[in-house]
């Protein structure tokens, strides 16, 4: 080998490497960027929960999440007069400190304005549910920018279809593992017409497993599902690499299949995040349809604003290196094994 060709391989040797290099280097940076908002999606909204057990006498739960040894300086409040009947009992489950004690309603609750005093100050949110005797449900998210709510008298039939519609499309899209599923299955499906069967595989597929464990004929411990879950992204993240390695297994001639299995376990988390908000009776067809549909309403949002990029960088494309193209399934695949790693370690 002449030296000139012996430099020549050198050079190559040292671009390959760099751009090796450059590959760790941005897919640790894109990991490290999606576990610090997984780890803030993980800090929980304070929950209010209060539920007439009798004429005026409400059981409460208040659960607020915990900033390490101390939970967020958080109380809940009515503008109506309402009087203790027991001491607040206080115990910690991990991430969160549970407030429980008997109330009653002087006023009655309904018309008066509940409030999350302290939310204000914070980043996170607050769910309440208030529950009658009658079997009405009042469900409603207050935030930072709007700590206090007006308790209706009678939550109608149409309050309670877009109050969980609402719910449903946040929970979608402040799920991170859900929506990073969703973007590994756009990224190995290939094709218009098997675009809208993978997604309407996992659409079907996660409807019948929500609908199963909300309603209680199925039921699946929660850490367990949210550890498969987790695990499902990295396995679908493998199988981008083999199709850009010119293997193509199962997941890439029939994505709609792996949606469709796939799909059943997401559902299960889904249905763990409806059963803390709980349905209301009387309205349970209703709510669990409009939760649903506010998740694929959240889901077609994501998918739509993520075919819009994908054209954008078409029309404006230069040449770029190929080892680009591993880097969204090696990002997706090592944010899922953290995810993993940390889920296991809860059980």
């Amino acid at each position: 080998m002449n030296p000139l060709t012996k430099w020549s391989a050198l050079v190559r040797g040292a671009r390959a490497a760099t751009e090796c290099v450059r590959l760790v280097v941005l897919i640790a940076a894109i990991a490290m960027l999606f576990s610090q908002v997984a780890s803030a999606h993980e800090v929980r909204p304070a929950y209010l929960s209060v539920q007439e057990e009798a004429p005026n006498a409400f059981s409460v739960l208040f659960k607020t999440p915990m900033q390490g040894d101390a939970r967020l300086a958080l109380s809940a409040a009515f503008s109506g007069k309402v009087e203790n009947l027991t001491p607040v009992v206080s115990r910690p489950t991990g991430d969160a400190m549970v407030q429980t004690w008997q109330m009653r309603a002087v006023e009655p609750l309904e018309g008066q304005v509940v409030s999350i005093d302290g939310l204000q100050n914070t980043m996170t949110d607050a769910l309440v549910r208030i529950e009658f005797a009658s079997g009405d449900v009042w469900i409603e998210r207050l935030t930072p920018g709007a700590p206090e709510a007006t308790i209706p008298a009678t939550p109608s039939r149409w309050f309670t279809a877009a109050t969980y519609f609402k719910l449903g499309v946040e929970h979608i899209l402040s799920g991170f593992d859900h929506l990073l599923f969703v973007l590994a299955l756009l990224i190995i499906t290939e094709g218009s017409w098997r675009l809208v069967k993978t997604v309407t595989a996992f659409t079907v597929a996660h409807s019948i497993t929500l609908a199963l464990a909300t309603l209680g004929f199925v039921n699946v411990p929660s850490p367990p599902v949210e550890a498969v879950i987790a695990l499902s992204i990295a396995f679908v993240a493998v199988e981008i690499v083999h199709v850009r390695q010119g293997r193509r297994s199962l997941a890439a001639r029939a994505p709609w299949l792996v949606a469709f299995a796939f799909g059943l376990l997401h559902g299960f988390g889904f249905a763990g995040a409806l059963s803390e908000i709980g349905l209301p009776a009387g309205q349970i067809p209703v709510a669990l349809l409009f939760f649903n549909l506010g998740v694929e309403v959240g889901q077609l949002v994501f998918v739509g604003a993520v075919l819009a990029l994908v054209a954008l960088i078409r029309v404006r494309r230069r040449s770029l290196p190929a080892w680009l193209d591993l880097v969204p399934p090696y990002a997706i695949g090592t944010i899922a094994m953290f995810w993993v790693i940390e889920r296991v370690a809860t059980f």
